[in-house]
């Protein structure tokens, strides 16, 4: 079993929050001697406070019981506390419950927005809006008694010193999602208050392998550095971090041996884009081609700082616009391989077509000397190390979600097979196919990993699941990617612009203020006042239909071809105002500047 890093400090598993008319009072009810916390709801102050003040009928409080504080976030002229009000156990991580969060809810301490003007309710109304949004994140988890944020190995290596600190102290800050809103309670030295929260994914089986039992756990840790949407998060930053950043951790625990195995996703990291405009697959952009290598060079020297050795797989098509970007990509990395990093482009559509997902066997003929130098970390029943992983595999595709997920369940379901041969339950030639219980179980954990991933970045689960789940692509699975395409689509342009806006305010990519010479989005006029996404599209398909109407009625009628035409010139003209100035539709506020 591995080490239980203890923490000087325990976290309080449940609290009770009183509100009253002036202030929030949290008060430990987990048994613990803690002190009550007291936030004042005009300004947000916090301090400790010897009791719960006393109530009377003037001063009837509203009680109810929460799990935990995720932070607090500061607007133009309020604050506003986060806290969970519901949880469920995800299952058990090296012995240590692990709670997803089933919902969150803010608390306004914006008593003194009374005293504010005008214009500064108008911002901290529309900002305070997002916090709406930023309720309903998924994917969220956290545990009171170890720190998530750390892999296995990481976790294992920690110092003596490091295992007494808070879990916040000892978080890694990549994927500690609510690491900007943790300020305000840091600042305040809140230490039992403060909880850790990761975004991604925790899948957890157990299945019998013979006579023993086998315990599987699939961990996802998003990164925050670039956190976003699809078509709003592309690429990478000046400084190498990249969309859609995921480390996935594989643990298997059986026979008192432990064994981790880490892979990491993520977008191909040179500054490209694409600009959401209503078509149904926007142009790809390279911007500022000429810092690709530099910043692709920052992005594997981070990588090659925390993982070790680096083998790269890029999933992208040769040719047409992802070509371009392979082009670039391939280009960029040749200034940084080594004999510590190399770059593998394989085309998955050209090799493994949309059927032929058993193909991915040439990949793996080629990577395989990779992971056998590698490796993964294992640990005997004392805790011991005696072997550990030396480096990582990258891998990516276009939103690194559907293509990406495929081959990376290939490679986990490879190594497994490696680690329980090395632990004596395979023999040289056994496979996971042999026990059809443990690899149905195994398919469902990598495939329902890569939906949780996909939700979070697109909106819907991951196209291609059905392979990763049935091992083979179905008629079933090959519709359902249909219907979620177009779903996508309408995510991309009518919501994710104000899903990405509130991501960015928990995140502190932004910090918020009144900018005079910006318009609030409900002071514009015109056309921009009324229009909305959905009524423009709803108007593109009503002209489309009108003209296909009046082709049926009368295909060689000049009258019926006139009207054709211009029901048709209508619609394209729609799409094509939508197109010049997505702001009308997106619905972005524009009332924030970047964080400095």
């Amino acid at each position: 079993m591995m080490e239980r890093a203890e923490s000087g400090q325990k976290l309080y598993t449940r609290m009770r929050l009183w509100e009253f008319p002036d202030q929030y009072v949290i008060e430990p009810t987990d048994g613990s001697s803690g002190s009550p916390l007291a936030i004042n709801r005009a300004d947000g102050a916090m301090n400790l406070i010897d009791e719960v003040p006393e109530c009377n009928a003037l001063r009837v409080p509203k009680i109810q019981t929460i799990f935990g504080v995720v932070g607090m976030l500061k607007l133009v002229a309020g604050s506003y506390l986060i806290v969970i009000t519901e949880r469920e156990c995800a299952g058990s991580y090296l012995g240590h419950p692990i709670f997803k969060i089933k919902c969150l809810k803010t608390f306004p301490c914006d008593h003194s927005l009374k005293n504010s003007s005008t214009e500064q309710k108008k911002v901290e109304n529309e900002f305070s809006a997002l916090l709406n949004v930023a309720e309903h994140t998924s994917g969220l988890y956290f545990s009171y008694d170890t720190n998530l944020t750390l892999s296995g190995q990481r976790l294992h290596d920690l110092g003596d010193e490091s295992k007494l600190l808070p879990l916040w102290r000892q978080a890694e800050p990549r994927f500690l999602w609510n690491n900007y809103i943790l300020e305000m309670l840091i600042d305040n030295k809140l230490d039992p208050f403060l909880l850790p929260v990761v975004q991604g994914s925790f899948q957890n089986f157990q299945a019998a392998i013979g006579k023993e039992i086998a315990d599987v756990t699939l961990i996802a840790r998003r990164c925050t550095r670039r956190n976003g949407t699809r078509m709003w998060r592309r690429g990478a930053d000046s400084d190498g971090y990249v969309a859609n950043f995921v480390e996935t951790e594989q643990i298997l625990q059986m026979n008192g041996f432990t064994s981790s195995f880490v892979q990491v996703r993520g977008s191909m990291p040179f500054l490209w884009e694409q600009i959401v405009d209503l078509t149904y697959k926007p142009k790809f952009e390279i911007v500022r081609p000429e810092e690709a290598p530099r910043v692709a060079e920052r992005h594997i020297l981070d990588l090659r700082k925390k993982y070790g050795r680096i083998l790269v797989i890029d999933l992208v098509n040769k040719h047409g616009g992802e070509g371009r970007l392979n082009d670039k990509f391939a280009e960029s990395m040749q200034s940084v391989i080594s004999d510590d990093v190399r770059y593998l482009h394989f085309d998955f559509h050209q090799i493994c077509g949309h059927v032929h997902f058993e193909r991915l066997s040439i990949l793996y003929d080629k990577i395989a000397d990779f992971l056998e130098k590698n490796g993964f970390l294992l640990l005997n029943e004392k805790g011991e190390k005696m072997k550990e992983q030396t480096g990582v595999v990258r891998t990516n595709c276009i939103d690194c979600l559907d293509r990406t997920n495929v081959t990376q369940s290939m490679i986990g379901r490879k190594m497994l097979e490696i680690q329980l041969r090395r632990i004596g339950v395979f023999g040289a030639e056994e496979t996971i196919t042999a026990h059809p219980n443990f690899d149905e179980s195994f398919k469902i954990l990598w495939a329902n990993h890569g939906d949780d991933i996909s939700i979070q970045y697109s909106g819907t689960p991951a196209l291609k699941g059905d392979f990763v789940r049935c091992g083979q692509r179905t008629m079933q699975g090959i519709l359902k990617d249909g219907v979620n395409a177009l779903v996508r689509y309408y995510l991309n342009n009518f919501s994710d612009g104000t899903k990405q806006d509130a991501i960015d305010l928990l995140q502190g990519h932004y910090i918020v203020s009144v900018n005079r010479d910006m318009t609030s989005p409900s002071q514009t006029g015109g056309l921009e006042s009324i229009a909305s996404l959905p009524l423009a599209l709803s108007l593109v398909l009503i002209c489309l239909f009108l003209a296909m109407m009046s082709l049926r009625q009368g295909p060689y009628d000049v009258r019926h071809l006139f009207f054709s035409v211009l029901w048709t010139g209508l619609g394209g003209g729609i799409a094509a105002l939508v197109k010049a100035d997505g702001r009308i539709f997106c619905n972005r506020p524009r009332l924030h500047k970047p964080r400095r």
